[in-house]
């Protein structure tokens, strides 16, 4: 990891988010930038944190599983952590999981049907 600090714009770009959505992140305190008069400074910590809060947000997991994961890290360590991570990306996966099999079935259907109302039009 690097030790360079990336300004509050340089944060926004290096992860793609909107400056409401990391300002939202600092204000539940799953960032905490070092200040320096009325800017913001983003080190190591808070780039290692940011990654995983942009991982967690991708495989659908919510802010509040996330806070649990970075709360576990800073005081039960790592070990602990992942089997905390373990447990939460089994339960993600059985959801995402139903989710896709709800999916697939409104395409079958919508598919089918389509596929009636084309056959209705020769």
């Amino acid at each position: 990891m690097t030790d360079k600090r990336l300004t509050f714009k340089e944060m926004c770009a290096a992860f793609d988010v909107t400056p409401r959505t990391l300002r939202y992140y600092e204000y539940i305190e799953l960032l905490q930038p070092e200040r320096e008069g009325r800017s913001r400074y983003y080190g190591p910590r808070e780039l290692a944190r940011m990654k995983l809060i942009m991982r967690g947000r991708r495989w659908g997991f919510q802010l509040e599983d996330i806070r649990q994961w970075l709360t576990i890290y800073e005081r039960e360590g790592t070990e602990v952590q992942m089997r905390a991570f373990v447990e939460s990306a089994d339960r993600q996966l059985r959801a995402l999981a139903e989710q896709r099999a709800q999916l697939d079935e409104a395409m079958e259907e919508l598919e089918r049907l389509r596929d009636e109302t084309r056959d209705s039009l020769s």
